[in-house]
């Protein structure tokens, strides 16, 4: 069981941290050394390995879950409050500015590419991305369906994890091609098959009831 670290140690290892993901956005998992990471963060070999004992590896996976991290705070508050269309819409833009600017490479899949996958938690970190990021969008379904915005009748997780899906396989063009077009297109697409989803129908007004009959003479 790793001790807790104290404020001042939080600080120096998420600052090691940070440093080790900006040469890694530069230079690439495979291509960055702990020398590299060292002279950018201006810390020695031994402090290294007190926040990281596992050396490279584990710091790697550290990297890989603050990349992580940032897949998704790059995409509020617009993520985490799809109350009407147009956060939808703006949440769509923020999601396509992010990629633009990342570009062709993706750190955190570089990373995950360079980690073992019998270290601990290496495969937890793309898991653990994908199911935060569907819950949000599933959360932000589910209101749209609260407000009458959407059907009641559509699967919100699943429609979350289509869209999801879209997001990605966007993003993975991207990578090989350089182009969003295929990312925009996914979203774009996305919001509208919810924005067409049928709202449910107010029901329609009871006829009122038939006077009684006279009694008979």
């Amino acid at each position: 069981m790793k001790a807790r670290l104290t404020a001042k140690g939080a600080a120096t290892r998420e600052r090691i941290v940070e440093g080790a993901a900006e040469e890694i956005r530069e230079r690439g998992a495979a291509e960055t050394t702990l020398d590299d990471i060292r002279a950018r963060t201006a810390t020695s070999k031994s402090q290294i390995f007190h926040y990281f004992p596992g050396g490279k590896e584990e710091l790697l996976l550290a990297v890989a879950r603050h990349e992580a991290g940032r897949v998704l705070s790059d995409q509020q508050p617009h993520l985490g409050a799809l109350t009407s269309w147009q956060a939808w819409h703006d949440w769509r833009d923020a999601v396509v500015e992010r990629y633009r600017r990342q570009g062709q490479r993706c750190p955190l899949g570089t990373l995950t590419s360079q980690l073992n996958p019998a270290t601990p938690g290496a495969q937890a970190v793309t898991r653990e991305l994908l199911a935060s990021w569907q819950a949000q969008i599933t959360t932000g379904i589910r209101v749209m369906q609260e407000q009458r915005e959407i059907s009641p009748g559509l699967d919100a997780d699943r429609a979350a994890a289509a869209l999801l899906a879209g997001i990605q396989g966007g993003v993975s063009i991207l990578m090989s091609t350089g182009s969003l077009t295929h990312l925009e297109a996914a979203l774009d697409l996305g919001i509208e098959r919810l924005l067409e989803a049928p709202a449910p129908q107010p029901a329609p007004a009871s006829a009122p009831e038939p006077a009684p009959a006279p009694p008979a003479r």
